[in-house]
């Protein structure tokens, strides 16, 4: 699919996009170049492909879920400026 200089300067146009008449053969060339590209991978026959999640087959790696902090909520809510029921209370900020 070809697209003209005159396509170009209707489509920044109407993006409110400022293209000058040097560089609207240019920007053609290449906006019709990726159309060109797009048309050329919907025609690849996929039928018998399956879908990937991912490119290669690896398994995630994960460690253990095991606590290696120790729980300093006490300590922090007594430092607190302002705490009720174990929750920390702040100003309100939306009306």
């Amino acid at each position: 699919m070809a697209l003209e200089k005159s396509d170009v300067e209707k489509i920044a146009h109407l993006a409110r996009l400022h293209i000058d008449a040097t560089e609207a053969q240019e920007v053609a060339n290449r906006i019709s170049s990726i159309l060109d590209l797009i048309n050329q991978m919907q025609s690849v026959e996929t039928r018998n492909v399956a879908p990937l999640a991912h490119p290669f087959d690896a398994v995630q790696r994960l460690r253990p879920d095991v606590v290696t902090e120790k729980n300093e909520r006490e300590y922090l809510q007594k430092i607190a400026p302002s705490v009720q029921n174990g929750l920390y209370l702040v100003p309100k900020v939306i009306e």
